[in-house]
């Protein structure tokens, strides 16, 4: 073996003195590959480094316990006391800034005197917060500032309060920490808010409690002990070690999937590989056939070559891992202008080794398959016009290898990528994109060879020969539909689930959505609130309910989440309500509605499918804290809820007699024409300061702006993608060139013009590109079907723009690429040509 190994390097050395010529694309695309990847892994672990090194101060504290629609009660405040050094107090809720005629919405923050525990809160002007606070003070995001049209020393209402206008808040060192927010932010003291009416038992507020805590303090053991004395009270914990939870998820989950998106440019570059090497192999015949005389074993020959493909597949991940790893912190500045949170760039070696690990995975699959081929080479083919082995399968053995091969790299992808399912669907996407692209490939090759014989094409010698091109041995059909193929298919998928995403919220929804929700509705305010709406000839419809908020803590006397796991019901607290009759459209799957007089023991309407999903039914007890009382009723009906039309839907029904005496508010939608929502909004903010209106369309368009980043950040990997499937495509193109002189020599000789010739070869390339972009599109749309309706869960409608530009697009890019390369074939003379073949 040893003999073996040593004369293979042998040969492979010598090979590789010769440089890199036919390689290019091969290093080209590997590099491309693995930059992609290692550059978002990069940047994932810059961004999660930064929030684990920030992390108090994007908490606002080394801990913070935090209440819904409550505030601590004394058990808890002592509880925090005897453990921080310091605890600071504070309350968030939206609720309306007020001026004249002028209402806005905005995220209110009332803050103690100890805010910010950690960090620093920047205003302009330049004053220390404390100041900016005091005597009834406010400051407010420049948004919000500029939206109402306001001016520094500016008197507005906040619920029943008058407040100043000291600055605009430049800098809120928690922000990041702080979730997602309907509206710009304002702070306030919590004096300012006594007697404003924003705070009354049953309104809508959560309130947090920031923990200074001991350096020695260990996070994870104050945890447990305080959600084990307070989690069926309502409690939520975050500490420094995950401060902004949401963003850190959000991070990992679309870094995750680019990396899946780099995958699938991995795969265009395999092909790319895989033509590469095909090339270079088919030029070696000869060095092959002339071993083989002097004899060379085949498995000599084979190892001599995979050495040789091995030491540049090394220099190709090099130096991808190169670009991986300098891109990012090249752009370091410009993405942490775009991110709300501190970033930590550096260069770390996880993302490079996957990233490494994915790039020699890809190049040995798709290397294996024509290095096998060398085994074919006869010695009979030094004294024949061989161009090259045959294009029988590899041996079974070899199959096997390479199966397993991609079994390791899908299995890597899915530990990996912390996200195993959508990674083993990606997988098997990019698969069956590859066996649906070969498939395409070999039925344009074949109808094109059809088409060739037709009598319709008899006098367009053009078309003929284009035809007769694409459907002849050795043609480039493979490779052009392949590469450029999966490249569009990426991008095609991306461009349908981003168009139904957006038609789902930017026309769907708001055809059936409100105008407005206003909530904190006191009892003796919605009267007087029905009756404004109501009466409104504009509008259409009204839909109201008594609003709370509790936690599910036992199931059938059980700890919740030792029944249901972790579903998402069970994280923190729910919206409830109580109703005599089953509220309007209700639709009852199973059991029965109580009887408008009930008042036996508590009974619950639960939404079907949350019920099948926690796995409890008709008969099971749940047990609920609400304002720190624990509530014990029986689940007695399910019933559908639909939250898909932003209108008022609830987990949780309850017989009135369970909450008789609970504090509560109500919410309520109104439908209303577009021209009448600012009467409305005038009229009821007005009459009632302290209810908020929450306008959908805003709503909308947040979500709309969440979505535009996810999409342009899918688009910009699906973009990568498509450039390596070009780079293959020039290859193709480039490799080709040797045929097409020798075949424009023989068509010259044969009387075509030089402008038969052109029109031959743009032919051939815009039908490959066209076939690669209308295969592209069926998997695309395919994968945009799949993903909308078991992902998304809604619905698909197939997009016409997009795909005929795709479709166009893979046309044009062929046609340039043979274009390209189509010059020398037209400018060779016949007779030089020839000659050299004889």
């Amino acid at each position: 073996m040893s003999n073996v190994l040593t004369s293979a390097w042998r040969i492979a050395r010598r090979e590789l003195r010769g440089g890199v010529a036919g390689f290019r694309i091969f290093l080209l695309c590997l590099a491309l590959g693995v930059a992609a990847i290692a550059g978002v892994g990069s940047v994932r672990v810059a961004i999660s480094d930064g929030l684990a090194r920030e992390g108090a101060t994007i908490l606002g504290g080394d801990a913070e316990m935090s209440f819904t629609y409550r505030f601590a009660s004394p058990q808890e405040r002592a509880f925090m006391q005897a453990t921080g050094a310091r605890v600071s107090e504070t309350v968030d809720f939206r609720s309306m800034i007020v001026k004249g005629d002028g209402r806005g919405l905005t995220q209110v923050r009332g803050v103690d005197d100890l805010y910010p525990l950690i960090g620093s809160v920047t205003l302009a002007p330049a004053m220390p917060i404390a100041e900016a606070l005091a005597d009834n003070g406010i400051v407010m995001d420049p948004i919000l500032i500029a939206r109402m049209d306001l001016k520094i020393g500016d008197q507005v209402g906040l619920g029943t309060a008058t407040l100043t206008l000291r600055a605009a808040l430049e800098v809120e060192p928690d922000a990041a920490g702080s979730g997602f927010g309907l509206g710009p932010r304002s702070l306030v003291s919590m004096s300012s808010l006594d007697g404003s009416g924003l705070l009354a038992p049953g309104t809508l507020f959560d309130s947090q409690y920031r923990l200074d805590l001991p350096e020695d303090t260990d996070l994870g053991a104050l945890e447990a002990r305080a959600l084990e004395a307070f989690r069926d009270t309502g409690l939520r914990w975050r500490d420094a070690r995950n401060a902004a939870p949401g963003i850190a998820e959000f991070v990992e989950r679309i870094g995750a999937f680019l990396v899946l998106v780099g995958l699938a440019g991995l795969a265009v570059g395999g092909v790319g590989v895989s033509a590469a090497v095909r090339a270079y192999l088919d030029r070696k015949t000869p060095v092959i056939a002339t071993l083989k005389t002097l004899g060379a074993e085949g498995r000599v020959i084979f190892a001599a070559y995979l050495m040789q493909i091995g030491v540049l597949g090394a220099v190709g991940i090099a130096l991808g891992l190169i670009l991986g790893a300098i891109v990012p912190l090249l752009l370091a500045p410009l993405i942490a202008a775009q991110l709300p949170i501190p970033v930590a760039f550096g260069v770390s070696a996880g993302p490079l080794l996957e990233a490494a690990l994915y790039g020699a995975l890809t190049a040995l699959i798709f290397t294996l398959w024509p290095l096998a081929r060398t085994r074919e080479v006869r010695a009979a083919a030094l004294f024949r016009d061989a161009s090259g082995p045959s294009r029988a399968l590899p041996s079974w053995g070899m199959l096997i290898l390479i199966a397993m091969l991609v079994l390791l790299l899908v299995g890597l992808s899915m530990w990996l990528s912390g996200i195993p399912t959508l990674a083993l669907y990606s997988a098997g996407g990019i698969l069956g994109a590859l066996a649906i692209l070969t498939g395409a490939a070999w039925g344009v090759r074949r109808l094109a060879r059809g088409l060739a014989r037709a009598h319709w094409v008899r006098g367009r010698t053009g078309l003929r020969l284009a035809l007769g091109a694409v459907g002849g041995p050795g043609g480039d059909a493979t490779s052009v539909v392949l590469s450029l193929g999966l490249g569009l298919t990426v991008l095609a998928a991306v461009g349908q689930i981003d168009t139904n995403l957006r038609a789902a919220i930017t026309q769907d929804l708001p055809q059936e959505a409100p105008s407005y929700f206003f909530v904190d509705i006191q009892n003796d305010q919605l009267p007087a609130f029905l009756k404004r709406v109501t009466t409104d000839p504009a509008v259409r419809r009204v839909d109201s309910a008594p609003m709370l908020r509790g936690v599910i803590t036992r199931i059938n006397g059980i700890p919740a989440r030792d029944v249901a796991g972790d579903h998402w019901v069970l994280q923190g607290d729910r919206g409830l309500t109580y109703s005599t009759l089953p509220p309007k459209g209700t639709t009852v799957t199973e059991g029965a509605w109580w009887a408008e007089n009930h008042a036996g023991p508590p009974e619950i309407s639960f939404a079907a499918e949350e019920a099948e999903e926690m796995g409890i039914g008709l008969g099971d007890a749940l047990t609920i804290n609400i304002l720190g009382r624990d509530i014990t009723a029986t689940i007695t009906s399910l019933r559908e809820v639909d939250f898909s039309n932003a209108g008022i839907g609830f987990i949780l029904v309850m017989s009135p007699n369970a909450l008789a005496g609970a504090p509560h508010t109500h919410i309520a939608t109104v439908y209303a024409e577009e021209a009448a929502e600012a009467a409305i909004l005038r009229d009821v903010a007005g009459d009632a300061p302290n209810i908020t209106a929450i306008r959908v369309r805003d709503g909308i368009a947040l979500v709309t702006e969440a979505l535009q980043g996810l999409a342009a950040a899918t688009s910009y990997g699906a973009a990568a993608t498509l450039l390596t499937g070009f780079i293959v495509l020039i290859g193709a193109a480039a490799a080709g060139e040797r045929a097409r002189v020798f075949e424009a020599a023989v068509l010259k000789t044969l009387g075509a013009t030089r402008a038969t010739i052109l029109a031959s070869f743009a032919l051939r390339s815009a039908m490959l590109g066209a076939a690669a972009g209308t295969v592209a599109i069926c998997a695309g749309a395919l994968a945009g079907w799949a993903v909308m309706t078991f992902v998304m869960d809604g619905t698909y409608r197939f997009e016409w723009i997009s795909a005929t530009a795709i479709i166009l697009g893979g046309a044009m890019a062929t046609l340039l690429a043979g274009l390209a390369f189509a010059w020398r074939p037209l400018a060779a003379r016949p007779a030089g040509v020839l000659r050299a073949k004889e």
